[in-house]
């Protein structure tokens, strides 16, 4: 007999940091955008938001 003695609240840590683990990685490809790829969109939404805002009447908008 060459049983192998493990220590269970060890083996029990070690498997709940593996699954977490493999949810991270799983989450960081469906969420995951690198900081440079958040920055730009960012960076174009402000882009947009000016030219809309550059584009607004001054007259009040009440429609009379």
């Amino acid at each position: 007999m060459n049983a192998r003695i493990i220590n269970l609240r060890t083996a029990r840590k070690r498997r709940a940091r593996e699954q977490a683990k493999s949810v991270a990685d799983q989450r960081a490809v469906d969420f995951g955008r690198t900081k440079a790829e958040r920055e730009a969109s960012e960076t174009e939404a402000a882009r947009i938001k000016r030219l809309h805002e550059a584009h607004r009447r001054e007259d009040g908008g009440d429609g009379s």
